[in-house]
This record gives structure tokens, C-alpha cells and sequence, in this order.
């Protein structure tokens, strides 16, 4: 790690700044030569050369950074001539030259290849001078901290303070507007220069404060930094109200300030001001005895002094010192005018700056004349370094205040001690020389090292030269270090220093303060690149032979060859070897370990010949000076790199050892395999359909020796140990370890043997092959027989190694080590790898159980029992979860809805409670897309099967062998789902099974209101449902949670618009369009139907609303709630309620508030079927609306007795709208014979009889609606229907009259309006009697709606009419006539 130039900004437009500012100029100066730079050698100090040449040559390779060039049409050092002042924080730049400047300002952007990079960019071009003549002499860019609480100790905005020749000193804000202007003194201004707070490192250091200083050729201003903050912020705040209100902004009161007359120094070009200062007693002394003699007296408290020294001529250096309180702070004659004027405001209380005002003329008469400047304190010079010749051109001050340096017109930087006021150090050949400053703080890991860890960071300071002339920069280590850096820059760079951080701060508000400034930024007008040298603390450390330095070049060395991919092994070999063995420091020469440990392309023979060679070297040095960490950790890791090579040769042999044999314990294996083969070869087709991974997740990459380091570790007493990461790292562990073994290709023996060598504990390498076994499911059921076999040898070589079983485990307990086998196969989805592990491990276990109850006592027998009856209880549920699995990777049907296939496990279903298992299956139903009908055959075939002989079944399936795929997929599929309801008896019981697919049907839909169609099939499913309890228990919650809601806001909303509302408004209030809601609406008559027929049973109590005759055969009798059970081997599940157990919970619902709905429902059904125009609540009274949406099981207070007339009557006219909508939609020209009506939608055939239904439910005379169906019936020409319903009617007489006009209007159809008028018609029509004449032309057969029908169906009618009319009635004679007219016309045709 050694110095580098870091570029961290680039400016943009530099071409127009410098259009800008020298624009005067027609004529530029021709550069001298081209931007190449020669080879530049300088003297390497003792320090490096102290390193071999081979070192220094890629030193300096990697610290001289070459700069890019780029024709940006800059040709002469035109920086130069220029002011140039840049903000610590590095986000505003000013250059300024004569009368004009130019702002830039930090902006992001994204560069080529996408990353964001910081820019400075121009914000702001202006001319600063106003007086004529003035130019810009100095200026500095001061950031002001943040006063906000959420922001503290960040900079707010940065004021930009410019000198000019004029002697005034003026404050800008970012975008150049004034805010603050003083004459101080009638000089030019030479230098402004500032000082912010620092949080002091040593609890003896003067806590310094803020100011800025402003240099005079004979005199020197210093204005208080708090002052100063406060007076910048309160203009700019009333600069920005000026601006938002139009008005003009008012003077400021001048600043105050001290200003001091230096004397006794010839010319002075630049000052520093150090700061406060307090003398110890000793100097104090020295100094009272120097000034004033023998017989000075001397104070008890030593003053304190503010410390200035300036650089010049005649002295070369002068150090003044001004002792606090010797002058007091001036203002100015204006100042005093103002504060006069001020309590003048206070009364007249004005607004304004300070709330005074004045006229046009004196504000004028102000301008012109010029302020006062007040005279300078004289302040005399202490001491100086006197040197004729030699004049000082800069002086640039330390952070830490204790050292300066200082530049000269001999081309020298002389180091100045403050304290003691001598020169130190001087360098030569600098001419022209700008300095900064670098303090570097120490790493946090240094202080490890560090012999003072205990102590507060210690931080180093370094010197940094630009020399221009030679274009070199150079950082120096402080006080009479070496020079640790140097870089070849371009000659024309300015280094830009500022010396200071953020005005505004103090110790509360610096605690926690985290702000980044740059210290030295080298700006290069070539390219526009701001670049900042980084510096690493321990360079400060470095005497003439540094081994730490040299050891972090060393280790950097190693890194970068580890990098390159193109090393060659053997050179990687030697090198890494040479850099391990040269490196001194044990926590460094450790870290290089570890880096090539981890490093991917150095290959294994290579690292173990490295940590060898090491690992011989500390072996053979004196025990008492070696790095015990060290030394331990190069045995550990060669000794798993062996194990690595070991295990890698073992896979690579040829060498296949016999198999053993355990024949006897395997045939049992064999017969459990034979009976589960047909479930394990479709579960094999089912999960070998193709997926997708990545290349570099998968474990079946190889694994590399660094990847293997990584997982291990070396306990204490020397065994290892395997670090459990991630489940992919683990997975791919136990591939390089036990595949090889699994597939018969490694000897499995001589593996186990090795490991068990290495001290890896049995129960990891079990955890290891148990997943590798059921992680490589796919492959090993390709030849599940030859893998079983290897995995029985494995399982068994591993539970015969030491501290695999106890030796003795309790005779009432479980062996921890098969309880493994089993945790580990609870947790898997791999049903099918999972199960043929538990076959293994349980024949496995019985062999060793057996083994070890022989050679015992018989009292062993009871822990015996135990543990196999776990594993028998184990397998069941192990092939139960087999089965269940198959049938849920079953694909669905191609268009149908889905998601993913559900994985389970024994874990997942014993955590998914009772309905765990029903659960799955629904969810399964619903992405198959199976109908109810469908699943009722599959299960209605499953009680056959039980019911029927085996043989027959088989006699069946030969059958079928003829049939099309997909019906036999259809059938393949039927029958898992029967194979796994037998498999769970009780928990897939067809009641359970069905409540659970009516309630995912209906979460579905719930999901998607427009799938009308899972509604539906959810009360399909409901009504499957044997249980009465159950299903009362489903419906009354599907109302509660799913149905009430949606359906009180299509009431509402009907309600409000006084019609069946259009698609817009059901989807905003209902939530989904016009045509689900009318499905919606008839699934929740049918679903309230149902409450109402199984509150019916369960009470004794017939429904009396049956209209859809589903429960016809309904039971009457008390029925007993079903009992829930649970299959034996799945006892202990915990986990949710299942469907069925929270439907048996719930209570039964009070019958009329159902009824009272389910009219509700019925009428906003109809209403939305046939699209008529109904106020839905409006039909009913103040009880009947309040009863609406309650709770179904509570009791409310019902409408009863006569219902107000003015009520009846419209829900008589609606009843009747919609009877004339459903003959209106029924319509048939087909003559006698109709066709046969669908069942549902608004042709459905039992519209008519619920409307009855609900009229003698909504006290409205069912006579009257009949009669008026037959009317419609007779008027849309549906004459057999309309007959049909005639017999019903009972009042026949008021009929009679009705049918009579109807006939009428038909006759006068055929015989006055119908297009064809027949001779014989008009003669039939002359020779009627007059009375029936004049009655057929009063008649309108308009209102007919079907007035074309055949005359012997009219004649039918008339003949009816003379039937139900009395002979008394008053237009019995009328019928007469027109049975004759009918028949004469019947005769004519």
C-alpha cells in the first residue's frame, strides 16, 4: 500500500471559462511546447533504496500516474494569471481574474460506462468590481455549517469572500449575489486567509476560534468567525426575503473587526494566523527578561497571545504576537450613526434591515462619499529570521498549528517551527513551489499493532510540494521523514489548500461529525481533472527500512499476481512461496496466507507445496518467537488440503470394491421397494419434467479445494469440523464427499475410512449424505435398486463408526442417532428420496437393534419396541406423504388457472393442522379445474371400489387399454385421487373434501369477482355436503366473510340509482361488472336457500321456499353431528382449525331474518336479470329495512301483519314486470310443441313459480299474477302455455272479461289492419252483427304484442271464453258473436 493520486472530480466547459475571463485578450500567448513531459529523475532517498531495484521500477510504475490528455484547445499556462479558490467541501470552485469571475458548482452525472461521477460545472459568470479600477487580488470560498437539527455539522451553502486592489472586502453568496461589502483598510488587499473550529486531539491544546484574517501590505485584519456566521446568515436570509417581496435590500451594519499596524518588517506578502497561544512559566520568564531587563516583573498568570507571523523581506520571517485584550474591536463612524438610528427604530418600529429607513438623497449622498476607515493598532514585531537576501513568497500553516512552510525566491521550502520560532528543514530546487497540507488519521487496524493501542488514534502529518517547474508532486513525511511519494503531474496544475473545514461549528455541534472535506486537491487546467492524494498512516511510520511497509508492498505484490488470471501454476508456486517466506510481520504474513488460501485459480498442489514450505520454516524457528495462530493455522489447513487430495483420488480410482454383503437385511428392502415401484416410477415421470437453474448454484459443479477450505475448521484438538453455511454450500460438501459413493463409482469403505481419519464427527457426515441423497432425488430414481444398495452399505459403515450410537442408550428412550435420520427426513419435500432413506435407515436400525439385543439382556426389549415402533409409524407417513405428493404434481390441464404445485413434507402437513391434508387436495381440485359432478364421481367410485372384489377391478382396467391418452391421463389421475382418499380415510372424507373445495372455490373467487364460475361451483360443492351441521356451519360463514358485504352494496346501490345498475357503477361499488354481479346475486339466493333448507332439517322444519327443488328428498328426522377423526399415524398435528371443525363451531341462524333475506336477494336478482327499474329496500317497511345485514344469528324484529296497501301495490307491479320480462325473454314462434327451458339465466322455468312464491311471501294475491301471466302468455301468442296456467287461476269471471278484449283485439287485427284484406273478409265484416262491428273498430290491437296468430289457436280461445263465462254474464252475447265470426272465418279460409 504506497501513495496515489485519486482523481474524484472533473470540471466541465473549461474552455469557456477561460474564453470568459480573458476575452480582452485578442492575442494569446503561444505555448511553449507541447503537453509531453520529459523523464524526470530525481534523487530516490535513502528509504527506498533501501528496497531492491526490481520494487522501486513498479513503485514508481504504479505511483507516477500519467496524465490523459485531451484536446480541449487550452494553450498556455492561462491558470496562472488567475485567482483560484475552491471550497473544502470541493463543491464550488471560483476563478476569477481582474473584474470578473466564475462560479462552478458540483453536479452528477453518469458517465460512459453507467457509474455517477461528480462534476463541476459553471453556475455562475459575472463582473465582482463596482469602483472603477479594482481588481480581485484574493478570495476564498468559507462553507457555513447547517443550523438545522437533522443536518448538523453539514454544510447549509458556501459564501464565497473576494479582496480587491480597492482595499474592500466583499461576501457573495453561491449564485454571486452580494450580500456584504467593507472597506477595511485603503490598501489592495494581498492575501485573505481563514480558520474554523477543530476538534482539539489532546486534552492540553487551546481550544483555537474561528476567524478570518485579511493581509494589507502594512497592516492585518482579523473579523471573529461567530460574528461573522451570524452576521452572513442574517443577510442572506434578509437578501432572500428582499427578493421574494421586490423590494431593495437594505445596507447591512458593517462588520466589526480588529486590525493591527505591523511594523519593523520592510514588505509582507503573506501571514498566517496560528492563533491563541498561552507561554509556559518558564518562556514567560525568558521573555519578561529579554523585553524589559533585570528588573521586570512578572504575572502571575501567563497572558494569552493570538500568534501571527508573516513572510516578506527585511525580516525574511517576522512573528508577532498580540496579547489578548490590548485592543478592543472597532466601529466605525458609520457603525455608531447606525446605532443611533436603531433606537430611533425601535420606536418608530419600521421595517426594513434593523427597521430603519432612508430617503433617496442621503442613501445617495452615502454612496458618494467614501467610509471612514478607522487607524490600524500598531503592533510591534517580537523576533523574526533575518536573511537580507531572501525574500518569503507564501507561508502555508499546518493543521495541528505547531508548523508552517515556507516558500522563497531561491527556489526553497523552509520548515518554520512555530513554537520555537526556527527553521527545522529546508528543500532546494522548488522554485516556484505550492504547499499543502496532508493529516492522516491511523487505521483502525493499525492500533492492533501499535504498541499505545490503548491511547486516543494518532495521526501523521505530511508535506506536500508541487514543484511547476519540474511538474512533480512530491509528499513529504513530517518533522525528518522521508518522501513517500512522488507522482510526474502537468506543469501548469494548481495545488489548492485551504487549511480550514466548515465556519459555524462548535464543540457540541462537532460531535458525531462525520463530514468529508478534501485536504489538497491538485486541479490540472489541461484535462480539468481534481485529483487528491491518498496517503496510507503507516508510510508515516517508515524509518530508513520500514518492515511493516515493506511487508504491505509485499502482500500487495502477492494480491496483484493473484488477480491475474493468466499466471502460470508454477510461477503462482514461486512466487506466492518467496512473498510468504520474505514477509516478517505474523498478522501480515497470515492475511497473505488466507489470500491465496481463498484464491480460486491457484490449483491444490500449489497451495499444499506453499503452506508446506511455510509450515517447515516456523517448525524450524525458536518455538518461543513463532506466531502460535500462525503456525496452527498452516497444520490445519494442510491438513485438509490432504483430506481434499485424499477424497479426490479416491473418486478418480479405478479400484471398485465388492459389495458387501447384508443380503438379509437388504431383501426386506427389496420387498418394500417391489410394493411402492408403480407410485415411485409416476412420482419419477412427474418430477423429471424440465426446470430451470443456474449454472453456478447448481451442486453438481465440482468443488474447489478453496470452497472445501471454507467449510471446515480445526477444533482445538486437532479433529475438523465442519462449518454448516448455506443450504447450497452444504449440498454441494456432501456431492464432493458421497456422490461417487451413491452412484458405485468410489470405494465406500476406503471414504469412510478417510473421513473418519480426518476427526469429522459422524453425525455431520451423516447430515452430509442424508442430503446429497435426497437433494439428488431426479438422478438416483433412475436406478433407485443399485443406489439403495450403496446407500445401505453407507448408512451402515457409518453408524459402526465411533460415537455414531451409544454405547448404551436408556432403555425407555430413542437412539439420537436414527432420530437424526428421521428429523432430517421429516423436513423434506423429496418424498420419494425421503422414503427410501427411511427404508434403509429402518431396516438398518432392526439389524443393529437385534444385533445388540442378543448380546444382552432380555430387559432391552421394551427400548427396542419403542424405536421400531417409531420407524413403522415413520414409514407410513413417509408413504402416505408418497402418494399425497404424486397427486399433486400432477400438471394441470393446459388454459386452466394454477400456480405452482404445493410441496409437502411430514413437517408442513403435521404444522398444517386437522385440514392440513384436505386442504392441499382442494387446492389441487381448484387448479385442475375439476367440477363438482366430476369429484363426486371419482369418490362415488372409490366406495364401489372398496365395495368390489379385487379381481373385478382388474378385469375392468384391461378394458380400457383401447381408450385416447388423455382419457386415460384423465383416469391415471382419478384414480390417485382414490388411491390417497383411501390413504386418508377420515382426514379426505367426501364431506371434508367437499367443504374444503367450496371454501377455495369461494377464496378464489373472492380473489377474482369476475369468475363468476368459482361462486357457483363453491355452493355446487356446498350442496354435496352430507353433514347438515357442516354445511350450515360453511354457508353461514361464506355469508359472514365473503357474501354480505358485496351483496349490501349492490342494494345500496340499486337503491340509489332506482334501477339495475350499469357495469361502471357495479364494478366501483360492487367490485366487479353488471353481468357477474347477476350471477353473484343468483348464487347467494341459492346459498341462503341452502341455510334455509338445513336450518329447516336441523329444526324439524320444512322450508317453505321451495321453488329450486335441490332438497326434495330432504331428511326430516333430528340429525346427530358428525365425529372428526384423524387417521393413527397422523396423530399429534398441530396447526389451524380445519374447515369442518370451525364449521361445527359456529351457531345456527334465526330462520325468518334468512328468509327475509333470501327475498331480498331473490328481488335483486330479478331486478338485475331482466334489467328492470325497482327501489329495492323500497319494498319494504321500516322493520323490514332495519332487519337488513345482521347478523343471521341473532334475533331481529320482523315485519308482521298487514303490510301498508301503498307497499303492496308495488311489489305487485313489480312482480308483475317481471312476469311480462320472462315471457317477453321466453318467446317462442314455434308453434304447439315448446321446447323444454334452460335452468338457469332469465328463461330459466321457475321464474314464474317463484314469483308466486314470492308473492304470497310478500302478501301480494298469486291470483292476480297468474291471471296476468296467462294475459301475457295469450299476448305474446304462447297460447299452450298460457292454457296450461289457466287452469290455475280462480277467479275465472274477471279472466273471462281480460281474455275477451284480447280476443277482440286479435280479430280486428285479421279483419281491419292486417295488410292482406281478403273480398271474403270484407264481406264477413259486412255481414256481422253492428254491435260486434262497432266493438272490433274500437278495439287497438297495437298493445298486442304477437296479433299474427293462427286462426284455429284464436277459435281455441273463444271456445275457452264460452267455457269460463257464465251465461249470465253481461258479454256472454258478445263471445257468442265472435265464436261465430271465428268460425266463419275459419270456413272462409
Amino acid at each position: 500500500m504506497s501513495c496515489s493520486l485519486l482523481e474524484f472530480c472533473r470540471l466541465q466547459e473549461l474552455k469557456t471559462v477561460r474564453d470568459y475571463l480573458f476575452q480582452s485578450q485578442k492575442t494569446e500567448p503561444a505555448e511553449e511546447k507541447s503537453q509531453t513531459e520529459n523523464e524526470l529523475s530525481w534523487e530516490t532517498s535513502e528509504w527506498e533504496s533501501a528496497w531492491d531495484s526490481g520494487d522501486n521500477k513498479e513503485e514508481e510504475a504504479a505511483t507516477a500516474t500519467t496524465v490523459e490528455e485531451e484536446t480541449t484547445g487550452q494553450s498556455g499556462p492561462w491558470l496562472q494569471d488567475c485567482v483560484v479558490a475552491m471550497s473544502p467541501c470541493s463543491d464550488l470552485l471560483v476563478v476569477a481574474r481582474e473584474q470578473k469571475a466564475v462560479f462552478l458548482s458540483a453536479k452528477w452525472r453518469s458517465n460512459d460506462s453507467g457509474r455517477e461521477e461528480m462534476t463541476l460545472a459553471v453556475s455562475w459568470t459575472g463582473t465582482l468590481s463596482t469602483d472603477e479600477g479594482e481588481c480581485v487580488s484574493s478570495s476564498v470560498c468559507i462553507p457555513l455549517a447547517s443550523q438545522k437539527r437533522s443536518s448538523t455539522g453539514r454544510p447549509d451553502w458556501t459564501c464565497v469572500v473576494v479582496g480587491f486592489t480597492s482595499g474592500y472586502v466583499r461576501f457573495y453568496t453561491e449564485n454571486g449575489v452580494l450580500l456584504l461589502a467593507q472597506l477595511l483598510h485603503e490598501d489592495p488587499v494581498l492575501r485573505l486567509k481563514c480558520r474554523t473550529y477543530e476538534i482539539p486531539r489532546h486534552p492540553g491544546v487551546t481550544e483555537q476560534h474561528e476567524e478570518l484574517s485579511i493581509l494589507y501590505p502594512a497592516a492585518l485584519v482579523t473579523i471573529d468567525g461567530f460574528s461573522l456566521f451570524q452576521s452572513l446568515r442574517a443577510c442572506r436570509n434578509q437578501v432572500a426575503r428582499a427578493a421574494a417581496a421586490g423590494s431593495d435590500v437594505i445596507q447591512p451594519p458593517p462588520l466589526a473587526y480588529k486590525k493591527w499596524g505591523l511594523q519593523d518588517m520592510d514588505t509582507i506578502v503573506d501571514h498566517s494566523s496560528v492563533g491563541i497561544m498561552t507561554l509556559c512559566v518558564f518562556d514567560q520568564m525568558k521573555n519578561a527578561s529579554i523585553l524589559g531587563g533585570f528588573n521586570a516583573s512578572v504575572k502571575g498568570s501567563p497572558p494569552a497571545m493570538s500568534q501571527y507571523v508573516t513572510v516578506g523581506g527585511g525580516p525574511y520571517t517576522g512573528f508577532y504576537y498580540a496579547v489578548e485584550g490590548s485592543s478592543q474591536p472597532l466601529l466605525s463612524h458609520v457603525a455608531l450613526a447606525v446605532a443611533s438610528k436603531l433606537t430611533s427604530a425601535l420606536f418608530n418600529a419600521a421595517s426594513g434591515w434593523l427597521g430603519w429607513n432612508k430617503n433617496k438623497n442621503e442613501e445617495e449622498a452615502v454612496q458618494k462619499q467614501k467610509p471612514k476607515v478607522e487607524p490600524a493598532t500598531p503592533l510591534g514585531i517580537r523576533f523574526g529570521l533575518p536573511d537580507s537576501r531572501r525574500h518569503g513568497e507564501s507561508i502555508c500553516l499546518s493543521p495541528c498549528n505547531t508548523l508552517a512552510g515556507v516558500t522563497d525566491d531561491f527556489g526553497r521550502v523552509s520548515l518554520l517551527d512555530l513554537a520555537r520560532g526556527i527553521s527545522i528543514r529546508m528543500w532546494k530546487g522548488y522554485r516556484d513551489a505550492q504547499l499543502g497540507w496532508l493529516q492522516v488519521p491511523e487505521e483502525r487496524g493499525d492500533r492492533e499493532f501499535s504498541p499505545s493501542a490503548s491511547l486516543p488514534r494518532r495521526h501523521a502529518l505530511f508535506l506536500v510540494i508541487y514543484a511547476p517547474r519540474r511538474g512533480i508532486l512530491e509528499v513529504w513525511a513530517m518533522q525528518q521523514g522521508p518522501r513517500v511519494g512522488a507522482f510526474t503531474v502537468g506543469k501548469h496544475c494548481r495545488l489548492l489548500y485551504a487549511g480550514y473545514r466548515l465556519m459555524g461549528v462548535n464543540s457540541v455541534t462537532s460531535q458525531g461529525w462525520q463530514l468529508h472535506t478534501q485536504q489538497v486537491c491538485l486541479l490540472d487546467p489541461i484535462t480539468g481533472a481534481l485529483r487528491t492524494v491518498n496517503i496510507p498512516f503507516h508510510l508515516a511510520l517508515s524509518d530508513k527500512k520500514s518492515e511493516r511497509a515493506k511487508d504491505m508492498h509485499l502482500l500487495k505484490r502477492l494480491t496483484t499476481i493473484l488477480r491475474s488470471r493468466e499466471v502460470e501454476p508454477d510461477i503462482l508456486e514461486s512466487e506466492a512461496k518467496s512473498v510468504l517466506l520474505d514477509i516478517k510481520h505474523p498478522a501480515i504474513k497470515k492475511q497473505a496466507l488466507e489470500s491465496l488460501l481463498s484464491n480460486k485459480n491457484a490449483p491444490v498442489s500449489c497451495l499444499t507445496k506453499v503452506t508446506g514450505a511455510l509450515y517447515d520454516v516456523l517448525k524450524q524457528q525458536d518455538p518461543e518467537e513463532v506466531d502460535t495462530a500462525l503456525l496452527q493455522l498452516c497444520s490445519s489447513q494442510l491438513k485438509m488440503l490432504q483430506l481434499y487430495s485424499d477424497i479426490q483420488q479416491l473418486h478418480s480410482a479405478a479400484d471398485i470394491e465388492a459389495s458387501s454383503k447384508d443380503q438379509d437385511s437388504f431383501e426386506g428392502i427389496e420387498e418394500e421397494l417391489s410394493r411402492v415401484g408403480p407410485t415411485l416410477q409416476r412420482y419419477a415421470q412427474l418430477t423429471s419434467r424440465p426446470s430451470v437453474s443456474f449454472a453456478q448454484d447448481s451442486p453438481y459443479s465440482p468443488l474447489p479445494a478453496q470452497a472445501f477450505l471454507s467449510q471446515m475448521e480445526c477444533t482445538e484438538d486437532g479433529e475438523l469440523r465442519v462449518i454448516r453455511g448455506s443450504e447450497t454450500e452444504w449440498n454441494r460438501l456432501g456431492n464432493f464427499m458421497f456422490w461417487g459413493c451413491l452412484c458405485g463409482n468410489s470405494p465406500l469403505h476406503k471414504v469412510c475410512d478417510t473421513l473418519q481419519e480426518a476427526g469429522i464427527s459422524p453425525q455431520q457426515l451423516l447430515s452430509l449424505l442424508l442430503s446429497v441423497w435426497l437433494q439428488r432425488e431426479k438422478e438416483m430414481l433412475q436406478k433407485p435398486g443399485e443406489t439403495v444398495r450403496n446407500l445401505h452399505t453407507l448408512l451402515i459403515a457409518l453408524s459402526n463408526m465411533k460415537g455414531a450410537v451409544e454405547e448404551s442408550w436408556d432403555t425407555q428412550s430413542i437412539s439420537p442417532w436414527w432420530q437424526q435420520v428421521r428429523h432430517t427426513c421429516i423436513q423434506s419435500h423429496n418424498s420419494a428420496a425421503a422414503l427410501l432413506a427411511a427404508f434403509v435407515a429402518h431396516r438398518a436400525a432392526k439389524a443393529s437393534i437385534t444385533s445388540r439385543a442378543d448380546s444382552k439382556l432380555q430387559s432391552e426389549w421394551e427400548a427396542v419396541s419403542l424405536e421400531l415402533e417409531q420407524w413403522v409409524v415413520f414409514v407410513r407417513q413417509l408413504e402416505d406423504v408418497l402418494v399425497l405428493q404424486t397427486l399433486l404434481l400432477v400438471p394441470p390441464p393446459q388454459g386452466s388457472g394454477g400456480g405452482a404445485a404445493a410441496q409437502c413434507s411430514i413437517k408442513t402437513l403435521m404444522e398444517g393442522g386437522t385440514g392440513g391434508i384436505a386442504d392441499s387436495v382442494s387446492k389441487w381440485v381448484f387448479r385442475h379445474n375439476l367440477s363438482p359432478e366430476r369429484l363426486k364421481e371419482i369418490l362415488q367410485k372409490r366406495e364401489d371400489k372398496e365395495a368390489e372384489d379385487k379381481l373385478e377391478q382388474k378385469a375392468g382396467e384391461e378394458g380400457k387399454e383401447q381408450e385416447e391418452k388423455s382419457q386415460e391421463d384423465t383416469d391415471r389421475t382419478a384414480e390417485l385421487l382414490v388411491a390417497v382418499c383411501q390413504r386418508f380415510p377420515h382426514s379426505l372424507s367426501p364431506d371434508l373434501l367437499f367443504a374444503h373445495c367450496c371454501w377455495e372455490y369461494v377464496v378464489q373467487w373472492n380473489k377474482d369477482p369476475e369468475e363468476s364460475r368459482y361462486l357457483s361451483w363453491a355452493v355446487e360443492h356446498l350442496k354435496l355436503v352430507s353433514s347438515p351441521h357442516i354445511q350450515l356451519g360453511i354457508s353461514t360463514m361464506m355469508w359472514s366473510t365473503f357474501i354480505v358485504k358485496r351483496l349490501s352494496a349492490a342494494a345500496f346501490l340499486m337503491e340509489k340509482v332506482g334501477k339495475s345498475p350499469k357495469d361502471r357503477l357495479c364494478r366501483r361499488d360492487v367490485g366487479m361488472g353488471d353481468k357477474a354481479a347477476t350471477y353473484f346475486l343468483g348464487c347467494c339466493v341459492q346459498l341462503l336457500q341452502i341455510l334455509m333448507e338445513v336450518t329447516g332439517v336441523l329444526v324439524k322444519n320444512q322450508c317453505p321456499l321451495s321453488f329450486i327443488n335441490y332438497y326434495a328428498d330432504s331428511a326430516v328426522e333430528e340429525v346427530p353431528a358428525p365425529e372428526l377423526s384423524v387417521e393413527e399415524a397422523w396423530f399429534g398435528a398441530e396447526g389451524p382449525a380445519s374447515i369442518a371443525e370451525l364449521a361445527l363451531e359456529q351457531r345456527g341462524v334465526h330462520y325468518p331474518l334468512v328468509q327475509h333475506h333470501c327475498l331480498l336477494a331473490s328481488l335483486l336478482h330479478s331486478a338485475m336479470t331482466f334489467s328492470l327499474k325497482v327501489k329495492p329496500l323500497s319494498l319494504f317497511d321500516s322493520k323490514g329495512k332495519n332487519a337488513f345485514f345482521r347478523d343471521l344469528t341473532t334475533i331481529q324484529l320482523m315485519p308482521s301483519g298487514d303490510m301498508d296497501p301503498g307497499l303492496i301495490s308495488l311489489r305487485q307491479e313489480f312482480l308483475l314486470r317481471v312476469l311480462t320480462a320472462w315471457v317477453q325473454a321466453i318467446d317462442d314462434s314455434s308453434g304447439t310443441s315448446p321446447p323444454p327451458l334452460p335452468s338457469s339465466g332469465p328463461k330459466a322455468d321457475w321464474w314464474p313459480s317463484m314469483c308466486l312464491e314470492l308473492g304470497s311471501l310478500l302478501q301480494v294475491n298469486p291470483d292476480i299474477l297468474r291471471r296476468h301471466l296467462v294475459c301475457e302468455l295469450y299476448n305474446q301468442g304462447l297460447d299452450p302455455r298460457a292454457e296450461e296456467v289457466m287452469l290455475e287461476v280462480e277467479d275465472k269471471d274477471v279472466l273471462g272479461s281480460q281474455l275477451l278484449v284480447l280476443t277482440g283485439q286479435r280479430l280486428s287485427y285479421s279483419l281491419l289492419h292486417s295488410q292482406s284484406q281478403t273480398q271474403a273478409a270484407m264481406e264477413l265484416l259486412a255481414r256481422l252483427p253492428p254491435t260486434l262491428c262497432t266493438w272490433l273498430k274500437a278495439m287497438d290491437p297495437g298493445e298486442l304484442r304477437c296479433p299474427l296468430v293462427p286462426l284455429p289457436q284464436t277459435s281455441r280461445l273463444v271456445g275457452r271464453l264460452i267455457e269460463i263465462l257464465p251465461e249470465n254474464h253481461a258479454q256472454y252475447s258478445l263471445a257468442l258473436h265472435l265464436l261465430e265470426a271465428v268460425e266463419a272465418l275459419t270456413t272462409e279460409d
